[in-house]
């Protein structure tokens, strides 16, 4: 775990406790990355109990409940997916914020409407507020992978 990754874990829980809150995460593209980088923090049981990592479309309708429509639809790494991907984890962990995030991490993958390094991610609380972005890195699949965990680590501390 690198430095910066820790400091931001850190810093989320922090903000998390001072709010008694607890956080989840659904992840498909980085494989529980958000996951193991909050749990690299001692005591972080206090505020994260559920990471799901959801890396099948069959995992994500199991699993999160994710919509077997939307996903012919719009395709696992879309706007509308992160969005259900969030919602049924913050329900499965009856959180009070949630994380999902799905993407293109390389090195195949890839379209021309979703190259390798698209990846879109939602943050949603248990008072329904929403965020989603898109994001298009750069670098192999390591680094899409680092990127993703960063962005939505930093995002999670922004709306805290």
């Amino acid at each position: 775990m690198d430095d910066y990754l820790l400091h931001l874990s850190q810093r989320l829980g922090e903000q998390l406790l001072e709010r008694n809150w607890h956080v989840a995460t659904a992840e498909s593209c980085t494989g529980g990355g958000v996951a193991a980088a909050i749990t690299a923090v001692p005591g972080s049981s206090a505020w994260f109990e559920y990471g799901i990592v959801s890396y099948a479309n069959d995992a994500k309708q199991k699993l999160l409940g994710v919509n077997s429509e939307t996903l012919a639809r719009e395709g696992a790494v879309s706007e509308a997916v992160v969005m259900e991907m969030a919602r049924g984890v913050l329900a499965l962990a009856e959180a009070d914020i949630a994380v999902a995030i799905s993407g293109v991490a390389g090195p195949s993958g890839g379209s021309p409407d979703k190259p390798v390094g698209t990846v879109w991610f939602a943050w949603t609380t248990s008072n329904g507020e929403m965020k989603t972005e898109l994001q298009h890195f750069s670098g192999d699949r390591n680094r899409v992978q680092r990127q993703a965990v960063v962005f939505a680590l930093e995002k999670l501390v922004e709306l805290n």
